[in-house]
């Protein structure tokens, strides 16, 4: 139980910047039905709270899922706060996927998804 209580607590803090995407554009590809929303947390996390039709694959297993991430036409990556989201995105570009884009956070992606109605 330490050990789940010291993942959370260290899982998602800020990062170095990825090319970044303007309000307006993530606003775009949030609201896009084609887009494939990530959560990128631990399942418990993502159980807890998440934004609706987002899939959850943590950061651990990303390289596993590579296949799946190819099959998407885009991806928006998002976590608690942004550096495991970042390092997704990284992972995904430095093996050839480079349709996704980095949300940093649920509370971003929460707040799009309620600017939109």
């Amino acid at each position: 139980i330490v050990g789940v209580i010291a993942m959370i607590s260290w899982s998602c803090k800020t990062a170095a910047p990825v090319a970044e995407v303007s309000r307006a554009g993530m606003k775009e590809m949030v609201s896009n039905p084609e887009t494939t929303l990530v959560d990128v947390r631990i399942p418990e996390q993502f159980s807890e709270k998440t934004s609706p039709g987002a899939v959850n694959i943590p950061l651990a297993k990303i390289e596993d899922n590579l296949d799946f991430f190819r099959k998407q036409k885009q991806i928006v990556i998002f976590c608690n706060s942004g550096k495991q989201a970042a390092q997704a995105v990284e992972i995904l570009k430095k093996n050839g996927i480079q349709n996704v884009y980095d949300a940093k956070t649920l509370q971003n992606v929460t707040a799009i998804k309620k600017e939109q109605k």
